[in-house]
């Protein structure tokens, strides 16, 4: 249901200038986080090296299509006091909240995979707060209180794979009375076997709208025989408690078709996760008439380019026979 910029990819390796000796030629640039703040629109990047090294780097556009792109990565000030030996950062979320913009992000550590929080005011500096002890990922943060607490959809990694890996099956809604301390409440969703959507995680920041928290999320087949197979979906959310599931998709709402996400550096993958919404009403509800602009890493190869409206996407999480 999402439709596809016409010259997607809107970002390749190709794009990604040098940077000193840390990046040159590198191999892949993804899952980007994505935000509008005024008339900028920005993008923190997950760029990686040949020799499997990741970093962010921080592009910028006026129309949300063409981007220009910073020469050096982005610094995490305060990072270099964690403890622990980080390996990774990765996948960027973004969200706008009273005083700043906090960007959740996966930190692969020595003991596991760990959420990662950071702040900005003004997308030149950036703060690291914290990182959470259990191990999870695609943390994403609501982008106001509900009930008073601080909430976000996390996926804990409580399901280990035949080769050791441990992932998730299911959406948790934690809470957080200070957006460092987080608490698992309740699990919100969960695969569905045989489906497109087996084993699943949140993509960008949830919206709000008049009916519900609108939340795109990533599924992945695993029941094929030659690959896994990453696709896109989408929920809605009771707005005083996202744990409560309104609707939810049947069908996939964007799935991998074009070359560049058949073929890359792992294939047959659409991950879904910036968002940006033109348009919100005076009480901070997205207009159902709103252009919605969906951002994807391509096959963990390159950028995509998707678009709907407010009101496609609610009318997609009714659609479907599962």
């Amino acid at each position: 249901m999402l439709k596809r910029y016409d010259l997607n990819p809107i970002i390749t390796r190709k794009d990604i200038p040098n940077v000193g000796n840390l990046i040159i030629d590198p191999s892949s640039v993804f899952n980007p986080g994505a935000i509008k703040v005024g008339n900028t629109y920005y993008l923190i990047l997950r760029v990686q090296t040949r020799a499997r090294k990741t970093y962010f780097l921080l592009a910028e556009s006026s129309n949300g299509i063409n981007f220009s792109i910073n020469n050096e990565p982005i610094n995490f000030k305060g990072i270099e006091n964690y403890g622990k030996k980080i390996f990774h950062l990765y996948d960027a979320r973004i969200t706008h909240i009273n005083d700043g913009y906090y960007i959740q992000f996966a930190m692969d550590t020595e003991d596991g995979c760990h959420l990662g929080l950071v702040k900005t005011d003004d997308f030149k500096s950036f703060y690291f707060i914290a990182a959470d002890e259990i191990d999870s990922r695609n943390g994403v943060i609501f982008p106001e209180k509900i009930g008073g607490k601080f909430v976000r959809f996390e996926r804990p990694n409580q399901v280990k794979l035949e080769n050791g890996t441990m992932t998730g099956d299911k959406i948790w809604l934690s809470e957080s009375d200070d957006l460092i301390t987080w608490n698992l409440v309740s699990p919100v969703m969960s695969g569905r076997f045989h489906y497109w959507d087996e084993l699943i995680g949140s993509g960008p920041t949830p919206i709000k709208t008049q009916k519900g928290w609108l939340h795109i999320y990533h599924g992945v087949a695993t029941h094929f025989g030659s690959s896994n197979i990453y696709q896109a979906g989408v929920t809605l959310h009771d707005l005083n408690d996202p744990s409560v599931v309104i609707a939810r998709s049947g069908d996939n709402i964007l799935e991998p078709r074009e070359m560049y996400e058949l073929v890359g550096q792992v294939p047959n993958v659409v991950f879904p996760s910036g968002i940006i919404v033109e348009e919100f009403d005076e009480n901070g509800f997205a207009k159902n008439n709103s252009e919605v602009k969906v951002y994807y890493g391509a096959a963990d190869t390159s950028i995509g380019l998707a678009t709907a409206t407010v009101e496609e996407l609610i009318n997609a999480c009714y659609q479907g026979d599962i």
